[in-house]
């Protein structure tokens, strides 16, 4: 599964050091340069049905340990360094997502 898997989620879980949070995990192996316009709408599309996974409240049938107080974070994995381009963007995404309650995190792994 991967950012390309638009009606996805990649991952879900509770991170042990964190019991009280409930992870949505987005991977991402896109370059950035490659096609930048099409990363960035696969992107948005991806982060679109996350979204709507927790605020329909799919998430508490799909996965029982995620409750209403369950601090919701989603991460993108991305093997590559997002461009500046794309900054803009996930930086105005996370204040978005910000105020839903819900934390973006990106996490560089390659």
């Amino acid at each position: 599964m991967s950012v390309e898997d638009l009606n996805t989620i990649d991952c879900i879980g509770i991170p042990i050091e964190n019991p009280n949070e409930v992870n949505l995990g987005i991977s991402d192996h896109l370059d950035w340069d490659a096609s930048f316009d099409e990363h960035l709408f696969l992107l948005q599309e991806k982060l679109n049905t996350y979204l709507r996974f927790i605020e329909s409240g799919e998430i508490y049938q799909s996965f029982p340990p995620a409750t209403q107080t369950t601090k919701k974070v989603i991460e993108i994995f991305c093997k590559y360094q997002p461009s500046s381009q794309a900054n803009p963007f996930l930086n105005h995404v996370t204040d978005c997502i910000k105020e839903l309650g819900i934390e973006l995190k990106i996490k560089v792994e390659g």
